[in-house]
């Protein structure tokens, strides 16, 4: 409550709760959730299900903020006014109030604690759809991947810092984003990177600000990472999962879902010079 409160006074700012069951986005996980889950489950294995931290996001959504699902009481001391509040369930999916809250306050932190007042630069890679479907099942290979781009995005600022040494290091926060505009299923990663290069020296630690960074550097970068990406998923547990290089700049997944036919088929995605990967469909 204010501070400037009297006995008998109610405070001039009162806290106003939210309500999160008028959205439209509550009331339709409210009213689709079993249905979708359902439908998910019908034919389908535990593989390929929902998730249970999928699940387990939207039921704790449906409580967020709703009085009957527990709540704290709150009381000022001076003029013994208290009103209730609803906990919160602290997600990191669905809930908006807290998807909001928890952006705010790691957006203070890295500003306060954590990034140095210098430029910034946003790298983000995202990878083919036919590599996705292990990346997000595989904490592991999405370290690989993420260590892969940013040893590149490295090797490209100390390139264009003038004075900075081999030893040279870059400072970045990574962000994993798993999932698209859409909701689709798109694991992708977001790079808050220093515009520059840190090495040791005496007494401290100089920095080295990178410059000509232009359209063609960053076109090589992108150039560098998908090539080693692709050689390095062509290597177990991926060789393991009917993935295969056939040669530098051809990679072979060899798939069990149906092709546009309806029929078994195979995706070659090839490498080729400054654009994406291509896919093409053979019938078995």
């Amino acid at each position: 409550m204010d501070s400037g409160c009297r006995a008998g006074e109610r405070a001039p700012g009162r806290y106003r709760p939210r309500r999160p069951s008028a959205s439209v986005l509550y009331r339709c996980v409210q009213e689709h959730l079993e249905t979708w889950l359902a439908q998910c489950r019908d034919g389908h294995d535990d593989t390929w299900s929902v998730p249970d931290h999928v699940e387990r996001e939207f039921r704790r959504y449906l409580e967020c903020g709703i009085l009957a699902h527990g709540f704290a009481r709150a009381r000022c001391g001076r003029c013994g006014h208290d009103f209730l509040i609803a906990f919160s369930c602290k997600g990191r999916g669905v809930c908006p109030s807290c998807n909001a809250r928890r952006m705010v306050a790691t957006a203070a932190h890295l500003i306060d604690h954590v990034l140095p007042d210098l430029p910034m630069r946003q790298w983000v890679i995202s990878v083919p759809k036919r590599l996705r479907y292990f990346l997000e099942r595989d904490a592991d290979l999405q370290g690989a991947a993420l260590r892969l781009f940013l040893r590149a995005v490295e090797s490209c600022l100390r390139a264009h810092s003038p004075g900075a040494s081999p030893a040279a290091r870059l400072g970045a926060v990574a962000f994993i984003h798993r999932f698209g505009a859409t909701l689709n299923a798109h694991l992708h990663f977001h790079c808050v990177v220093v515009d520059g290069v840190f090495e040791p020296a005496a007494g401290g630690i100089v920095f080295h600000a990178a410059s000509g960074l232009d359209a063609t550097a960053i076109t090589r970068v992108q150039a560098q990472v998908r090539r080693r990406l692709l050689r390095y998923c062509a290597r177990p547990p991926f060789a393991l999962d009917r993935l295969r290089e056939l040669d530098p700049d051809h990679l072979l997944y060899e798939s069990t879902k149906p092709g546009p036919s309806g029929t078994g088929a195979a995706a070659r995605w090839v490498r080729r010079g400054g654009g994406g990967c291509r896919r093409w469909w053979a019938g078995r």
